[in-house]
């Protein structure tokens, strides 16, 4: 009986250092990559679009006639 129960607290100390483990590698490398990852995506598309389309603003402003008040 206590081969046993050595044996479950054994198993148990391999799981949560598998889950300890898991953890830092998601929380640590693999998170921040995808997060730093997203932004840029995003960053990108935005710089793609205007690049395509030009920047954000009022396009259609005639210019005011010469000896206007503006």
């Amino acid at each position: 009986m206590e081969a046993t129960r050595t044996n479950d607290v054994t198993s148990f100390r391999a799981k949560r250092r598998k889950e300890l483990l898991t953890f830092a590698v998601l929380a640590f490398g693999i998170w921040p990559i995808v997060a730093v990852g997203a932004v840029g995506g995003y960053g990108f598309a935005v710089w793609m679009y205007q690049i395509v389309y030009g920047p954000p603003g009022p396009h259609d402003i005639n210019p005011a006639p010469p000896g206007s008040a503006e």
